[in-house]
């Protein structure tokens, strides 16, 4: 193939070494004369272990130029991969600017190009929306409402650390492809079809959103082990220890589990740690700001839960609630977030019904007991049965944990399922 790539700095130099040393030939576009210059000569415009062997050899086999336009370049292009710089604004947002200046460049240069469809795949951090509400746009503008007879826009996140970026490029954590319709794009599968990682198929926006969330989930455990870090400092305990215990449970610790978006927490354990931690925190002066902030997010999230739960619904609607433990299959109501909503829907003026198999009113004792009937006097009149629940009509039937499952219901189309938030 021939890869055009636009934006010769750390992603897009490692990007075209990478993909010129598998045979293809490629051609880097940066505005910086300088820059060209020295990539032209064999002098890499980074430090990073490999490049400057790879560039070398990529110039000496013909398979590498840079130049400062992009001129007539893409018109025997297979795929132009654009990894320009989005810096922050003054609001912190992402500056733009780039992108779509080379979006309307790339744009200008398929309208003066011949016949074929070109793949352009955007590498820069660009928020969710961007490729359908700023890129796809300029190309219409340009090339008209059929502008996807001429190209084929992909989003592809790329996730090279520095010092590591061209292991990092041949063997990634992931492969995000983001197009229109969620399916392969061609070009796409020729430069990954030698790499050998799980692969993602998904819309822009998914696509878009993805480095976010890993680079935000980064900066949140280095802030995690930082405020532990302080505690353990401040309290005479040795943080490498408690790391190295930490890192070892990679069940529940270092896993998929606790991760996926849904309910809020609860139960009899991580409110109450969570607290305790805080308190710990304050008491020796260790400034615990992520820590602190945990149980004001999911207080939010249970308003979050509340608001989606009886969206459209007037007063007075009927909902059922499968579920109230805050996990399924046990009968722990202490500080479950299924027992707030209930309360919350109950003072909106809701009809509210509950089934939950695995909860007995009278069997109810202890904290368990004491927690259920101060947030829900009402618990024993509300909690349904099995039949019940199946044989009653409900304006909306509320998904608030695995017990849906137990429940053969005909109409599902009004269950919200607040377990897994759409």
């Amino acid at each position: 193939m021939k890869v055009v790539i636009l934006g010769l700095g750390y992603v897009g130099f490692t990007a075209g070494c990478c993909i010129s040393s598998e045979g293809h030939s490629v051609v880097g576009i940066d505005v910086n004369q300088k820059k060209v210059d020295a990539i032209n000569a064999g002098t890499p415009p980074i430090v990073e272990p490999q490049v400057g062997e790879m560039l070398k050899d990529a110039l000496a086999k013909g398979l590498f130029r840079a130049d400062t336009k992009i001129g007539d370049h893409l018109e025997d292009a297979d795929l132009a991969i654009v990894c320009v710089g989005t810096p922050s604004a003054p609001d912190g947002s992402h500056n733009m600017g780039y992108i779509a200046d080379v979006t309307w460049q790339i744009a200008e240069a398929v309208k003066r190009a011949g016949a074929g469809t070109l793949s352009v795949a955007y590498r820069s951090t660009i928020r969710p929306g961007t490729v359908e509400e700023l890129i796809q746009p300029i190309f219409i503008s340009a090339l008209g409402e059929d502008f996807e007879k001429r190209v084929s826009l992909v989003y592809n996140p790329e996730f090279l650390r520095e010092g590591s970026a061209v292991k990092d490029y041949f063997q990634p954590p992931k492969i995000v492809v983001g197009t229109r319709d969620a399916q392969p794009n061609p070009a796409m599968e020729t430069l990954n079809r030698n790499i050998d990682a799980p692969t993602f198929h998904v819309g822009f926006r998914e696509s878009e959103i993805t480095k976010f969330v890993d680079n935000t989930w980064h900066a949140v455990k280095v802030a995690f082990a930082n405020e532990i870090g302080r505690v353990c400092l401040e309290s005479g305990i040795s943080a490498r220890k408690v790391h190295e215990i930490f890192i070892s449970d990679t069940k529940l610790n270092i896993s998929p589990y606790y991760t996926r978006p849904g309910g809020a927490f609860g139960g009899s354990c991580l409110p109450k740690d969570v607290r305790a931690l805080q308190h710990i925190g304050a008491d020796i002066g260790a400034n615990l700001h992520l820590v602190d902030s945990l149980i004001r997010s999911n207080e939010a999230h249970k308003h979050a839960l509340f608001a989606y739960a009886c969206d459209g619904l007037a007063p007075g609607a009927r909902i059922l609630m499968a579920g109230l433990a805050f996990k399924a299959g046990t009968d722990d109501l202490r500080e479950s977030p299924n027992v707030d909503l209930a309360r919350k829907l109950l003072n909106a003026g809701y009809q509210v019904e509950i089934f939950d198999p695995a909860i007995e009113a009278d069997m109810l004792i202890g904290a368990n007991l004491g927690y259920a009937y101060s947030h829900l006097p009402a618990l024993e009149r509300l909690l349904i049965s099995k039949k019940e629940a199946e044989a009653n009509t409900y304006d909306r039937i509320l998904a608030a944990n695995a017990t849906i499952r137990e429940l053969s219901l005909t109409d599902e189309s009004n269950i919200r399922d607040l377990g897994t938030l759409n």
